[in-house]
């Protein structure tokens, strides 16, 4: 059989609009800036992928980079592990944080999706599993229990979430509480309910709101303080009563080593397009499975279902849709669980809904 080669990359930048702002510690995100990656082969199929930019300032950077490091790969066999050793080669000495190895990872993620479309099959059985319900958690920003009831209803009662997810480190203490209390309430006892703080305190700080936030029963407090600092991830987790989530801004496989070397988190959730696309996430997933340390996703909920369903400690699954304005399918929730769809990762692009929201 002929391995299929690259032919060309292309990339384009939309902002997608979301159902509603998500407000975290720092701001408000109101829109999706996304770049659209399109692998070209030699077979007659096209791979997808997308990056979720935060910024609209990084568009243009992320796309020029996609298509410069695509050029150069063009010709190249449509061979994963391969091309990640090219670019590995490529920016070592440049390093792979940052727009970098975001693009790296994009191009990972598209790779595989030509591998499977070729194949005729979702990128999960071409990595040895099945597709399987994946549990769910509905990701928001900063909630409100009265304002957002309707919402949190729907997302239980219509959509079969048995977890909600919001973000603090807004305000003090007393806020966080005020919030967490609330929706803990309005939930009731059986609904997961995890706290991303992402990344805002320091150590003592996010030890003394720990302890007061721990009667509520967490499922996890996410990134308590700056995502580099492991050290003082570690001093959280040392003396918290709720498991610490972290992971999704550590960059690509030696990121997590470092990590969980340090003891920095009970829970990882990696990031697609930080941690070396599939062929990251495949290295990182061998690590959780040895330290038996329980890994999750963050964003990119489509092609996160395909790896998940591979992952020996596989937890739970963020839905956070920025794409699905811009997908001919957009994502499917059943009972509160998200199944890998194909062939390949199963993009597809909504052409017209592309040109409205692109970004020239």
């Amino acid at each position: 059989m002929t391995t299929a080669a690259i032919t060309g990359v292309t990339a384009r930048a939309v902002v997608t609009p979301m159902k509603r702002p998500l407000r975290n510690a720092f701001g408000v995100i109101d829109a999706g800036p996304l770049v659209l990656i399109d692998v070209k082969t030699d077979q007659g199929v096209t791979g997808h992928s997308y990056l979720f930019a935060y910024t609209k300032l990084a568009l243009k950077p992320l796309v020029l980079l996609v298509e410069e490091i695509g050029r150069e790969l063009t010709g190249k066999a449509l061979v994963p592990f391969e091309l990640m050793k090219i670019m590995d080669a490529k920016f070592r000495l440049l390093g792979w944080q940052g727009l970098v190895g975001m693009a790296v990872s994009g191009l990972d993620m598209a790779f595989w999706d030509a591998q499977g479309q070729i194949a005729g099959k979702p990128v999960v059985e071409l990595l040895g599993g099945s597709a399987r319900p994946i549990p769910a958690y509905d990701s928001y920003g900063v909630l409100d229990a009265a304002a957002d009831e309707r919402t949190l209803r729907s997302a239980r009662d219509e959509h079969g979430f048995r977890a909600i997810k919001t973000k603090g480190g807004h305000g003090d203490l007393a806020t966080d509480e005020a919030m967490i209390e609330s929706l803990r309430t309005l939930l009731g006892p059986d609904m997961a309910l995890m706290l991303d703080f992402n990344q805002s305190l320091d150590p003592a700080e996010a030890t003394r709101r720990i302890s007061r936030l721990a009667v509520y029963d967490l499922t996890w407090i996410e990134e308590p303080v700056p995502q580099e600092n492991l050290s003082g991830h570690a001093q959280v987790r040392k003396r918290s009563e709720i498991p610490i989530q972290a992971g999704e801004n550590w960059w690509f496989p030696r990121g997590f080593a470092e990590a969980i070397a340090a003891g920095a988190s009970d829970f990882i959730m990696p990031d697609l397009m930080k941690v070396g696309g599939i062929t990251g996430w495949l290295n990182v997933a061998g690590q959780a499975d040895a330290a038996s340390i329980p890994m999750s996703s963050h964003i990119l909920p489509e092609a996160s279902a395909h790896v998940l369903a591979v992952t020996p400690t596989a937890h739970w699954l963020e839905v956070l849709d920025f794409a699905g304005a811009i997908l001919a399918e957009p994502l499917d929730i059943i009972d509160g669980k998200v199944t890998a769809r194909g062939p390949g990762l199963g993009l597809a692009w909504n052409e017209s809904a592309v040109a409205k929201y692109l970004v020239r």
